[in-house]
């Protein structure tokens, strides 16, 4: 059953936690391999910020160790100090540990294993496996051949098992110049597997790496690195994303020559998303280029910008669990991500009241100079959590969308002559308006209250069909508010005619700030990251940038749920 599609319960939308890789382990584990042993690895590479994509695997394999009672490692696949920093591993483990994971004492890196990994390339080059090859990259490419023709055997190929180790080591000793020698693997240039076809396992690299230096001057590739750290740490089960299913054989390859510990690769579907791109290399291209403002720009999917919206742990553990492992490639909605976020919110978030674009509104026979605290629900779903005092004055902001001088058909707010329910307040009563002369918008309404309707129910039973949030203008904090929405315009941005790229289908309208928006004075002391509903609004948290004299809140999700109407209706049918 497809946890996506399926809409048999839309009160529990997570599915009993199962899946093709619980039952090959759980297989594993009636057979005896490994001896019923369970530890999995999280092995990114710190060549960029963790995304939304990653946070789907650290929940996989962080999982799959906790719920097979096992280890799970995290390890940095540091191979390539040309692109890594120690600003990418800081941040790598920070978000880690913000999902909710702990590696314990198992945090290694590819870099622990380079002398390893030197010994087992001269222990291949022993067998004939390994020859240190002068072609460049682009011969390497030319000889390598296509999915349709063999390729060609490099003229190096048939150099002695003497004159390998020589070179090799003389490669190690920094006798040549960048890119002049690389050491290959010797498999079958004639495999349908084009990885198999004698891969680069060493090149020549001067670049100081994070942890090691200026150490080594010759760098193991990834294919080279990967599958023996796995083997290195008695990993059992390395689960990898699809595109690694073509690199298993040559893993395996070089496993069964060294004759080491033998993990077994499992590969899953990757996460796409609707609205978002999840390539490093593209997301590394929009902060280079200054298309958003850092990594975690609350419109990247990086999970420091998702942090930085609002988006909890808690919600992104629901959807891995809800969007489940596949085999078979596919695109989740985004609102299905919105969908988990919203129903985490709602139990967590204090109800707050505040006024995006103010219409000021003049309660006429309200006592000029009084000021009453009006007790307010900090939130329905948990009374735990007690009840707040909110003033309530003459002069108040309200949505200028919840006004209309002529009102539309089925439009039940404010307009002149009709009363509406302030929420917590009173019932008022639109009398008149004030417009600006030259544009002829209205800029104030005067209303009337009725006294005895203290707390938004009328003595008499007379009924209202809106109900209004409002902030005391006496009373209000102004605040900047910043409303995100989708980076791109399109559901896939990728997809672009000829001549264009992803960054063409980029939403202008991603950011909007408004400043200053008045909100209800108990948001005055906030820090860094607390999360609010705004009634009727949406849920906003409190931005890294926010000081007391000056609060920003960006817009985390609205209360809209469109997934959730999905589900509706696709039950109904």
């Amino acid at each position: 059953m497809d946890p996506i599609t399926d809409t048999s319960s839309t009160e529990n939308v997570l599915p009993v936690k199962t899946d093709f890789i619980r039952e090959i382990i759980d297989g594993d584990n009636a057979s005896g391999r490994y001896s019923r042993r369970v530890h999995t690895r999280f092995p990114p590479e710190p060549n960029g910020y963790l995304h939304i994509g990653h946070a789907k695997s650290i929940c996989l394999n962080f999982g799959i160790a906790k719920d097979y009672d096992g280890l799970c490692n995290l390890r940095f696949d540091d191979t390539n100090p040309c692109k890594e920093d120690v600003e990418y591993i800081d941040s790598i483990k920070t978000d880690v540990k913000w999902l909710g994971f702990d590696w314990g004492d198992r945090e290694y890196y590819a870099s622990d294993y380079f002398e390893k990994l030197y010994e087992f390339a001269e222990t291949l080059i022993r067998k004939g496996k390994a020859y240190v090859c002068d072609l460049t990259a682009d011969q390497i490419r030319q000889y390598r051949g296509t999915l349709t023709e063999p390729g060609k055997e490099s003229p190096y190929r048939s150099r002695s098992v003497e004159e390998n180790l020589d070179l090799f080591r003389r490669m190690r000793a920094g006798e040549y110049p960048d890119g002049s020698r690389v050491l290959r693997a010797k498999i079958d240039m004639s495999s349908g597997n084009l990885n198999l076809r004698d891969p680069v396992m060493y090149r020549i690299l001067r670049a100081s790496h994070p942890r090691t230096g200026t150490t080594w001057c010759i760098y193991p590739m990834y294919d080279w690195a990967h599958g023996q750290s796995d083997s290195i740490e008695k990993i059992t089960h390395s689960i990898c994303t699809l595109e690694f299913e073509d690199h298993r054989p040559l893993y395996d390859w070089f496993v069964k020559e060294l004759g080491l510990h033998h993990p077994r690769q499992i590969e899953f579907a990757r996460l796409n998303l609707t609205y978002t791109v999840l390539s490093k290399r593209k997301l590394l291209e929009l902060v280079k280029g200054g298309y958003v403002k850092g990594w975690d720009d609350p419109r990247m999917p990086t999970l420091s910008g998702l942090r930085r919206r609002g988006y909890t742990p808690e919600s992104i553990r629901d959807f891995a669990q809800m969007i489940g492992v596949t085999k078979s490639n596919s695109i989740v909605d985004l609102a299905a991500l919105d969908y988990c976020l919203r129903q985490d919110l709602n139990k967590r978030a204090p109800r707050v009241m505040g006024v995006l674009r103010p219409l000021k509104v003049v309660i006429d026979n309200y006592p000029d100079g009084q000021t009453e605290e009006l007790d307010c629900v900090n939130n329905p779903e948990k009374p735990e959590m007690g009840k707040r005092k909110v003033p309530f004055s003459r002069v108040i902001y309200i949505e200028q969308d919840d006004f209309r001088e002529v009102p539309p058909p089925k439009f039940f707010r404010l307009s002149p002559g009709r009363e509406v329910r302030l929420r917590y307040a009173y019932f008022i009563k639109c009398v008149s308006l004030v417009k600006d002369p030259q544009t002829g918008e209205v800029t104030e309404i005067h209303c009337t209250y009725d006294p005895a309707t203290r707390g938004g129910d009328s003595p008499d039973g007379r009924k209202v069909k809106a109900t209004l949030h409002w902030v005391s203008a006496a009373h209000a904090i102004p605040a900047e508010v910043r409303l995100y929405d989708n980076l791109f315009s399109q559901p896939d941005p990728e997809n672009v005619p000829e001549g264009h790229d992803y960054k063409s289908t980029m939403n202008p309208k991603s950011l909007e700030i408004l400043n200053p928006c008045p909100l209800e004075p108990s948001l005055v002391s906030t820090t860094a990251g607390d999360l609010f509903q705004f009634e009727r609004l949406g849920y906003f948290c409190v931005d890294k940038d926010s000081t007391p004299a000056r609060p920003v809140f960006n817009r985390t999700v609205t209360l809209q749920d469109s997934w959730a109407k999905i589900a509706k209706t696709q039950q109904k049918k």
